[in-house]
């Protein structure tokens, strides 16, 4: 991020400890980029101006309760990037959700000046986020990510009805949600089933019915983070390139991220594309048929056999 002179990072550490009950001194010297001794003289300064601050280096540090500080008054950027967030929380979350995040939208609106308001009303109006093609919900449950972030932060249990991509029918699992996480279009939950006895990762969409039970989570679990990056270092990564005719090849701009790609480079009249795939010979194989005409697969050979096995199956089917 761009330096901040003193005053405004000091003044910019004053808001971030109003803005949660504790904050520690290494997030403050990641986010302002400093050391942490130039951190440990900033809160000294604040509580030398008569700032009630509690706490020491190593622990963290929080304003007193009760204690704020005046309102702020909102940047020109700031106020857009309001408007950026409505329209994209709006096409991601759950209806309830959405309902409470209008509510604070208004409670935000209520304290920020006529003219910025002018100029937030006239942002919004020329600010359009498309449908994203397909529900990311039950639209029968309009509030599973309220009620699955509401069992998070009390540790309950949680009771769901499921239905597994490989069953056809609904299963009720208990399970003791760890933390939620969004991915290739879609919500998941990383959660402990009381079923399973396992570790499981859970789409949201696929939640037929939840219900946070009385009883209380009683294993300690490991963070979310570090069940992601274990996720990235178990997965067994093919790299795969192809050619792709130059005129077609932004077609796969959008949708390509979500296979791993690379990098790209011109080759004459194409463009070679390079992935890290994680399921080269399904998932990938899939997606390269939709453009199979306009491309061809360099390596692995794995690939090509797989892409040749569909399309005699495909072949099959059509005869």
């Amino acid at each position: 991020m761009e330096q901040l002179n003193r005053f405004d990072r000091i003044l910019a550490i004053l808001i971030q400890l109003q803005s949660k009950k504790t904050v520690r001194a290494q997030e403050l010297a990641n986010r302002f980029e400093v050391s942490l001794r130039t951190i440990y003289r900033d809160v000294k300064s604040l509580t030398a101006a008569g700032i009630p601050i509690i706490g020491e280096a190593g622990l963290g540090y929080e304003l007193v309760d009760g204690y704020k500080i005046p309102p702020m008054m909102f940047s020109k950027a700031e106020i857009s990037s309001f408007v950026a967030a409505e329209k994209l929380v709006f096409k991601f979350i759950d209806q309830e959700m959405k309902n409470h995040f209008s509510s604070a939208l208004f409670k935000l609106k209520a304290i920020i000046r006529s003219s910025d308001k002018d100029w937030m009303e006239t942002i919004d109006k020329h600010v359009v986020m498309k449908s994203i093609g397909h529900n990311q919900q039950n639209k029968a449950l309009p509030n599973t990510l309220t009620l699955l972030f509401q069992c998070i932060a009390q540790k309950n249990v949680l009771q769901i009805g499921y239905q597994a991509a490989y069953q056809s029918d609904i299963t009720i699992r208990e399970i003791e949600p760890i933390g939620v996480f969004h991915e290739s279009n879609h919500w998941y939950i990383y959660a402990f089933c009381l079923v399973r006895n396992d570790y499981r990762q859970f789409r949201s969409d696929r939640i037929s019915d939840i219900k946070i039970l009385d009883q209380m989570q009683f294993k300690q679990h490991p963070p979310l983070e570090e069940y992601l990056a274990e996720r990235e270092l178990d997965a067994i990564i093919t790299r795969v390139v192809i050619q792709v005719d130059r005129l077609f090849a932004h077609y796969l701009h959008w949708e390509r991220k979500y296979f791993g790609f690379k990098e790209e480079s011109i080759k004459g009249d194409r463009i070679e594309m390079i992935f890290d795939v994680k399921n080269a010979d399904m998932g990938f194989a899939r997606w390269f048929l939709m453009f199979g005409d306009r491309a061809d697969i360099i390596s692995p050979q794995s690939l090509k056999d797989t892409v040749k096995s569909l399309l005699q199956l495909q072949i099959k089917r059509l005869t």
